[in-house]
């Protein structure tokens, strides 16, 4: 997956290039390494061992750091990072900010916790790699000096798994939630003095309801990954889901099942002309365009309009009625919807006078190799034309006027939002492939 996804993700950086010129086998062990952070790291986060979890908070910090260096998707895995802060304690934050905390010198001979403890520790990351090379297949290929790796399991043993842990996890994260509040209940009976007893009480209680609701509430987007753990789940957990759905509190968060792009990246590549003869490309902030302009880095702002053109690609213009709006809009020299495609007028080429026509090509794009030195300015991408993706219209052409009325954008178009339509669209989003 990953010799094409670097170069086809919605807006890669310039670090997506040098990381898809890296060897097949490093790619392929990438996705290995990738399996075992996201499936089999996030189960020590309930580690009780100190240790563990400060494991399981570096791999993800790691993975994430690696995905924000290789692609734009603007907050998540900041987000995500964040998020992980929750696994470090005070004393390895204290060592961070130069200020750690002393500790008693550890006993010699070691006590039988600790041995029990360090035992856990290295017991957890032989199993850990056991199961990386049990169900990848790792070996050594000395000959060519690398490390060779297969999907060794099938996607029935795959579902079959994912049925079989789904449950045990919420068990898992339920256990660890009710020790958690158990534990802050204890702290409330030792606050001294009747009234802050009362007062923590109040606190204590008023956190728990809306964690526990929250957790509740969660528990439906989170079994969306095997339908049969979902319907077990009690039916009050779903209605309670259906009551506050409508304010997003919660959410699932779903990966693109298969790759795009294989046979190339596609792009919508937009022209101008006064004439209908000279044509000249319009040029977008961030997706790419111009071969010999660097993917930009563009975190954690998410550009929406270029991230819906990835999604425009993917199909005809007919399943993106937003850019038909686009199209009438740019021909209009409509200025809010121009800072969408260029906040530098300079760079956009009718600044001055609005485009008489406008057309749009479908192209494939690819990375460029290490070798394919070009006159010139460096490039970064190599395309070739496809087909055509829209039609060449101009204001008050019939085709341009019928795909309005079609899409249902001819009425009202003067008082709408500047660009109908886009708002409303909203795919899943990944922070790993397309």
């Amino acid at each position: 997956a990953l010799t094409y996804h670097y170069e086809t993700q919605c807006i890669p950086t310039p670090g997506a290039w040098f990381a898809h010129q890296l060897p097949v086998w490093f790619q392929k062990l990438s996705v290995v390494a990738t399996y075992a952070i996201e499936v089999a790291v996030p189960v020590l986060f309930f580690a009780p061992l100190r240790r563990l979890r400060l494991f399981a908070f570096y791999c993800q910090v790691l993975l994430q750091v690696l995905i924000i260096l290789t692609g734009n998707y603007n907050f998540f895995n900041v987000l995500t990072i964040v998020l992980a802060f929750s696994l470090l304690d005070e004393e390895h934050v204290g060592h961070w900010l130069g200020r750690p905390k002393k500790r008693q010198g550890s006993a010699w001979p070691p006590s039988l916790g600790s041995m029990l403890a360090t035992l856990l520790e290295l017991s957890t990351y032989g199993l850990l790699l056991y199961w990386t090379v049990q169900y990848f297949g790792l070996e050594i290929n000395w000959d060519k000096k690398l490390l060779d790796s297969k999907v060794a399991f099938t996607y029935h043993e795959f579902t079959t798994w994912v049925r079989m842990v789904t449950l045990p996890l919420v068990g898992v994260a339920f256990l660890s939630l009710s020790w958690e509040i158990l534990v802050a209940m204890y702290r409330c009976a030792c606050v001294r003095g009747c009234f802050w007893k009362l007062w923590a009480t109040l606190q204590w209680a008023i956190m728990a309801t809306a964690t526990v609701s929250l957790f509740a509430v969660s528990l439906v987007p989170f079994t969306y990954i095997d339908h049969e753990s979902n319907g077990k789940l009690w039916p009050g957990i779903h209605q309670l889901f259906g009551a506050v759905e409508r304010f997003q509190v919660v959410n699932s968060y779903g990966l693109f099942r298969r790759m795009t792009g294989v046979g190339g990246r596609p792009e919508v590549v937009l022209e101008g002309s006064y004439d209908g003869q000279s044509w000249t490309e319009i040029e977008f902030m961030y997706k790419p365009g111009n071969v010999s302009v660097a993917p930009p880095v563009v975190a954690p702002h998410q550009p929406r309009l270029d991230w819906q053109l990835w999604f425009a690609a993917l199909g005809s213009h007919h399943s993106s009625p937003w850019f038909t709006a686009l199209v009438h809009r740019l021909l209009q020299g409509q200025r809010d919807v121009i800072r969408l495609v260029q906040v530098d007028e300079s760079r956009y080429p009718f600044s001055a006078r609005p485009p008489t026509f406008l057309r749009a090509h479908l192209y494939k794009y690819w990375f460029t190799g290490p070798s394919e030195g070009s006159p010139g300015p460096a490039r970064w991408w190599r395309r070739q034309r496809v087909q055509e993706f829209f039609p060449t219209v101009s204001l008050g052409d019939p085709t341009l006027e019928t795909l309005l009325s079609q899409h249902g954008l001819k009425v009202g178009m003067g008082l709408s939002a500047p660009f109908p339509g886009l708002c409303l669209s909203s795919r899943p989003l990944s922070p790993l492939s397309p």
